[in-house]
């Protein structure tokens, strides 16, 4: 086993130290997008527009502007794209950003892809440790900080970050060749007769415990904090215990019902509690875990395909019209649990094989 890299000599830099901002009153700025009404949206265009969305790299659709004022489009060119709620992604081309989306760009430094995806790693690890739970705005972001290496005059070392990247692209493209050989080309899965079932046929739906992060206690932590989240199993830190508020169990499923990772939906392995927008889902009938992770994985399919973040959200769906895919007995009619169940089983074994195989080559 190789050892973690070690950082006990980087350094921790301000964003407003390494990317451009300006000067706003006695704070520093960076540069950021603005609302566009549709009327002056032309679809189909060729401008990707990136919005809070934590999905599809941002974008939420292509434009063109129809409004003779270009200024209030805001393009931005090789950029790395921030949002309020802390999505973060690398934009190579041209693109147009939407309000509370804003653009970091070094200063005297052109980015290239492993340079970007490096920082971009890098910045999401800033937020996780940060727990950073506020909006980030475009006069907060300038303050954050960055752990990123240095060079021997104390300036972000770029030739590093490229490097490690370009190991890292190298790494990955080998191993993508050693899962060809030894993967078989599988069919696609019929779905020809499945059928839809709503979330409350086969689960109470709770609305959770609606709490803030930044109300909760760090003192004894014991109890994983879900949050609207897409990464980590949706825990976004691990608190106290709150007098009065018994925590749900293990084996429930979370779901977050808007913002960037709408449709994020995880099986819990811990007692937990849940932010504004997060729902519990607590099954009506024993599920396997194979089978809460296969539902997992429908559920958040049918919500990125359906439903979009601050446009059409699913907190007003999920207790009426919400339906998802399922397989049927052909007898009952019900879901057909048993076959989940033996899917995903075979899901994990190919998953084990494959990762011996990188292990051995």
């Amino acid at each position: 086993m190789k050892n973690k890299i070690d950082i006990t000599k980087w350094k921790d830099f301000k964003i407003c130290e390494i990317f451009i901002t300006s000067n706003v009153g006695n704070k520093k700025q960076v540069p950021t997008g603005a609302s566009v009404a549709k009327k002056d949206l032309e679809e189909n265009g060729c401008i990707p527009r990136i919005s809070v969305t934590g999905t599809n790299n941002g974008i939420v659709g292509y434009y063109d502007c129809k409004s003779d004022d270009k200024s209030c489009y805001r393009v931005y060119n090789n950029f790395i794209s921030v949002s309020f709620l802390g999505t973060i992604f690398y934009q190579e081309g041209e693109c147009s950003l939407d309000m509370k989306v804003h653009c970091l760009k070094p200063i005297n430094k052109i980015l290239n892809k492993y340079i970007a995806l490096y920082l971009v790693s890098a910045l999401r690890a800033s937020l996780i440790e940060s727990s950073y739970s506020d909006q980030i705005s475009s006069t907060v972001l300038p303050e954050l900080t960055i752990k990123l290496p240095i060079d021997i005059q104390g300036n972000p070392n770029w030739s590093y970050m490229e490097q490690y990247m370009r190991n890292i692209e190298k790494k990955v493209l080998e191993s993508v060749k050693f899962l060809s050989r030894s993967s078989n080309q599988s069919n696609k899965m019929d779905i020809s007769e499945w059928k839809p079932f709503h979330l409350y046929d086969i689960f109470y739906i709770d609305s959770g415990t609606k709490m803030d992060k930044v109300a909760m206690k760090f003192n004894n932590p014991t109890i994983d904090f879900v949050g609207r989240s897409g990464i980590n199993n949706g825990v976004t830190a691990i608190v106290d215990e709150v007098d009065g508020y018994k925590p749900y169990k293990a084996g429930n499923l979370t779901l977050a019902l808007g913002g960037a990772y709408l449709g994020s939906c995880f099986v819990q392995e811990k007692s937990f509690y849940t932010s504004q927008n997060v729902i519990v889902l607590i099954p009506k009938c024993k599920m396997s875990m194979n089978v809460k992770q296969f539902i997992c994985s429908v559920i958040f399919k049918e919500g990125n395909m359906h439903y979009k973040a601050f446009n059409d959200e699913l907190n007003r769906h999920i207790k009426t019209d919400f339906t998802i895919m399922l397989p049927i007995n052909k007898v009952t009619g019900e879901p057909d649990y048993e076959y989940m169940d033996k899917y995903m089983e075979q899901i994990k074994n190919r998953v084990i094989n494959k990762y011996n195989i990188l292990k051995n080559n």
